[in-house]
């Protein structure tokens, strides 16, 4: 990093002193910017004021259990950059929902956002509220309490939120529903809804087929493709599915999936039919994928203690990581498994999952590495196309969505590709994926005075 980039990272952390993740995520895309602002000084001021959110919202969440006792959770809207359209990004409902962990998420959904093409400003929200163990009624009297303050801070032309983790199509179909009731307006104010109501094709699938998309594109540039390859896959949500059911359809050999309490190796291959029966398992029976273990022959499983320390999940011997699961679960030790036994490529499909050291040491072994902002963009890239449908009033094919998605992946992919190269690291996703991310936002808010 070089003094000037430097010093407005001190300068973050001097203001939010006690938020990590946020840390983390600004200094990785400021220890790309180097060789940007050394060839457009006039940039300088962007980078100080992209780090700092527009605007933060949090507010008080009540609502009554099934026992009539009152609950209180905290809600927060995080809006982070508007310089090329209206705010766009998922709402969290997990434990560990913070102002440090939504503020990362916003400032990686701007550059995410920026690469897809579409237009799309960062943002991101979500509530310490955990759906797990929760009746569908306590969900919805959270969700309807929720919306009830949040709905006067978005908008179609505003902020678009949409799902994350805890927040599937049942919590969007309360959320929107209050929504409707609140503003008396039938609007595309939410993506990732049902079908039955303004809806898109393709949106549950988006992220984990995008993330296989654009990690194809990656092992192209080494003559590579995911035909007969073993692949490592963390997590066994939407994202991980979806991924799973896209290597399937291009020939490559899923062996791993997990949850937070541990995670299971079939060195057989998790065909479609075992993955029909976890998607069974994990969106409808709301099970554990130890359960697995005991469903199938030769499939080995382990605890992982504490959470999300998956550390033999990534010493399999496989050719393609996918981490799917949460922020931060791939460190430098675990990164050096994969390397020891011959993986050539990792594409994050959650965000962030890799810390900084991990990545260090997949690029100075010359591993093909894709950050989140740039191969996990297929979910808010079809969002926006949800948008877009939204507006039109018109509702695409299936075949029409996922071949825009599948062009935007690629996309990516070759922005990335040429921006790394322009700028002397070819090869260098991470670098690329944030340079290429930043160039159009900071010429939008030059443009538009950085008011």
């Amino acid at each position: 990093m070089d003094s000037q980039m430097k010093t407005i990272y001190e300068s973050v952390i001097a203001r939010d002193p006690n938020q990590p993740e946020f840390h983390q995520a600004v200094e990785e895309v400021l220890d790309s910017l180097g060789p940007v602002i050394d060839a457009h000084p006039e940039f300088l001021p962007v980078v100080e004021s992209m780090v700092e959110a527009e605007r933060i919202i949090q507010f008080r969440v009540p609502w009554y259990d099934d026992s009539g006792n009152l609950q209180v959770n905290r809600g927060f809207r995080i809006q982070m950059n508007s310089a090329i359209g209206p705010y766009k990004g998922g709402l969290r409902f997990h434990p560990t929902v913070n102002q440090s962990i939504l503020k990362f998420l916003a400032f990686e959904q701007v550059f995410k956002n920026s690469l897809t093409g579409l237009p799309m400003g960062g943002g991101k929200g979500g509530s310490d509220f955990n759906p797990k163990g929760k009746s569908d009624p306590e969900v919805m009297r959270f969700c309807q309490s929720f919306m009830m303050e949040l709905w006067r801070h978005i908008g179609a032309d505003l902020d678009v939120p949409a799902g994350d983790i805890g927040v599937g199509g049942r919590e969007i179909g309360y959320l929107f529903g209050m929504y409707k009731k609140l503003a008396n307006e039938f609007t595309g104010v939410l993506t990732g809804k049902g079908r039955s109501y303004g809806g898109s094709l393709i949106r549950p699938e988006a992220t984990g087929y995008g993330l296989v998309y654009f990690a194809r594109e990656m092992l192209a540039t080494k003559g590579r493709s995911f035909e007969g390859a073993t692949v490592a896959i963390s997590g066994s949500g939407n994202v991980a599915q979806f991924a799973c059911e896209k290597v399937l359809d291009l020939g490559g050999i899923p062996v791993t999936m997990s949850d937070s309490g541990g995670w299971i190796h079939d060195p057989s291959g998790i065909d479609r039919e075992k993955l029909a029966w976890i998607m069974d398992l994990k969106n409808n029976r709301r099970g554990r994928i130890s359960e697995y273990a005991k469903n199938f022959d030769g499939v080995s499983y382990s605890k992982s203690e504490p959470e999300p320390a998956l550390n033999g999940l990534w010493d399999t011997d496989v050719d393609v990581a996918l981490p799917c699961a949460t922020q931060n679960e791939i460190n430098g030790e675990e990164a050096k498994m994969l390397v020891k036994n011959g993986a050539i490529a990792v594409a994050e499909g959650a965000n962030m999952p890799c810390t900084p050291e991990a990545v260090e040491v997949f690029l100075d072994n010359g591993i093909l590495f894709a950050p989140g902002k740039a191969s996990n963009a297929g979910g808010v890239a079809t969002s926006g196309l949800e948008m877009s449908q939204n507006s039109l009033r018109l509702s695409w094919t299936r075949e029409e969505v996922d071949q825009r998605l599948e062009s935007i992946m690629v996309e990516i992919h070759k922005s990335a590709s040429e921006t790394a190269a322009k700028y002397g690291m070819p090869g260098n996703y991470v670098a690329g994926a944030n340079i290429a991310g930043f160039l159009k936002v900071a010429e939008a808010m030059t443009a538009q005075g950085m008011i």
